[in-house]
């Protein structure tokens, strides 16, 4: 048994032409190589996220669980289960090529030795890389707040990578392809190629900002704030522009290893997935980005392709909800290793096969904001219930936030937790936890039916409606075994 894993960070949905009949979608974005992988594959419409952002998100993929009710962003705990090292104890090698640069980082240090063998490749979004202290001129930037030595590095690693063939998406679709080239004769091994684009800043070759001509003179702007849109119509279809761009590179790519995949016989017997972490906001509510607002159907709602040689569906669309979680459970089943205890997540072999439903209801959020369920058609975004956001704690045994460790400060006021269902009988340290990007702002809570209202313009006020989905809410929470002051949080009761 084979499986390969073709990850993209920030894969916008909209912008993909198998998604492109859809309400909103960006139908001028060209990807030619999307529309054949879904020729090839099964195409999942109701496909959603579970923990946000980045490194949660993968978090969920190692342990097949939602971590976003009890901490934020940081690396795997010494009890959670792992997909990689739970195959490579069964005999299974698992291969990671990435230019994921948040793996370097305090906040993911502990995910990439999970696998067999791993290689990375730097340059991405000022990745602290390139020590080249000689002086340079950096452009004049619109509307980025980030600091200058963050903008400064990531001009550094741009002028070190100016070739294609140097920047790190295309060296991780190289390492990629040649592991398939060295290993397609071998048997027992799951290959995951991992790349940072499309998230911004959107740095592609030129050849790819040629295919979206557009007539704008303005300051360099490929790297949006994660804010308000403030900028005039122009140059948000620039930023829309430089996106595409970067999402055709990504398409260009994938066609590279589907070429390798046709050339190798490898679709005879080798699982393929092609998912993403979330998507983003280009505009769209008057919004860049994500996590700093609700989490709209642009973000949470992610594009998913999956080849099954075992039952030869494709080019055909599921609509079964289906969420990050059953990933790696669907990859445990399939190469025959049991599902861990704690994993949440369901193996997906008869939605692919013939749409038969896993989940009647599927979480997503961010620690401390807003805490959604979803049951495919009806959204609802539970807001805190004060300004202060409070209770809210962390609970870990690895104190690191996303570039450093947990202050001094945020050690005031730490307690002993008693174990989770899932820390396999480990108490975790109980640390107050900060307020919350999004929270007790600007949002309350929201209710949205995709079907009459795609785009999430008209929230619903619907007494029993939402009755319903706070059932659903309060259940999945129950089953994510989540701490008792979320509840609070949330002006929820437990029972």
């Amino acid at each position: 048994m084979r499986a390969i894993m073709l990850m993209y960070d920030s894969l916008n949905r909209r912008m993909l032409s198998p998604y492109q009949h859809e309400p909103g979608a960006y139908r001028w974005v060209m990807t030619p190589n999307f529309t054949r992988l879904a020729e090839h594959a099964v195409t999942f419409d109701t496909a959603y996220v579970g923990s946000m952002p980045c490194m949660p998100a993968r978090r969920e993929l190692h342990t097949g669980r939602y971590n976003f009710l009890h901490r934020s962003w940081g690396p795997l705990e010494p009890f959670d289960d792992s997909l990689p090292e739970i195959l490579k104890k069964h005999g299974i090698t698992s291969h990671l090529a990435s230019d994921h640069y948040h793996y370097w980082e305090d906040g993911g240090c502990t995910y990439h030795n999970r696998y067999s063998t791993w290689e990375s490749f730097r340059g991405q979004e000022g990745d602290a890389w390139i020590p080249d202290l000689r002086p340079i001129d950096l452009p004049q930037f619109l509307n980025n707040p980030r600091p200058t030595a963050r903008l400064r590095q990531d001009w550094v690693n741009r002028l070190h990578t100016a070739n294609e063939e140097q920047m790190p998406q295309p060296r991780t679709f190289q390492a990629g392809i040649d592991f398939l080239r060295m290993n397609h004769a071998q048997d027992d091994w799951f290959l995951t190629i991992e790349t940072f684009d499309p998230h911004e800043p959107y740095f592609s070759s030129q050849r790819f900002q040629d295919l979206y001509p557009h007539a704008y003179h303005g300051q360099h702007f490929d790297w949006p704030n994660y804010a308000r849109v403030v900028e005039n119509p122009d140059e948000v279809q620039h930023m829309r522009c430089m996106s595409a761009a970067l999402h055709s590179m990504c398409d260009w790519y994938l066609g590279r290893l589907m070429d390798v995949m046709d050339e190798l016989d490898l679709w005879k017997d080798t699982l393929l997935i092609v998912n993403t972490d979330h998507g983003f906001l280009l505009g769209e509510h008057d919004w860049w980005a994500k996590v700093v607002q609700p989490f709209w159907d642009e973000v949470a709602h992610t594009p998913l392709f999956i080849w099954d040689p075992r039952c030869g569906a494709r080019g055909e669309r599921r609509k079964s909800l289906v969420q990050t979680i059953d990933l790696p459970a669907t990859l445990l089943a399939y190469f025959g290793v049991p599902l861990p205890a704690d994993m949440q997540g369901n193996p997906l072999r008869a939605t692919i096969a013939d749409d038969t439903p896993v989940r009647e209801a599927g979480l997503f959020g961010l620690h401390g904001a807003h805490v959604n369920v979803t049951d495919g058609r009806y959204v609802y975004m539970r807001a805190n219930a004060t300004p202060e956001n409070t209770p809210l704690y962390e609970y870990t045994l690895m104190p690191t936030h996303m570039t450093g460790m947990f202050s001094v400060e945020e050690f005031n006021g730490v307690s002993l937790a008693e174990p989770f269902s899932f820390t396999k009988g480990c108490h975790t340290m109980r640390i107050p936890a900060r307020a919350g990007l999004n929270a007790g702002k600007q949002f309350g809570t929201y209710l949205y039916d995709l079907a009459d209202d795609p785009l999430q313009e008209r929230p619903l006020k619907d007494a029993r409606l939402e009755s319903r989905m706070i059932d659903m809410l309060v259940a999945e929470m129950r089953a994510n075994d989540a701490p008792p002051e979320q509840y609070v949080r949330l002006g929820l009761t437990q029972s």
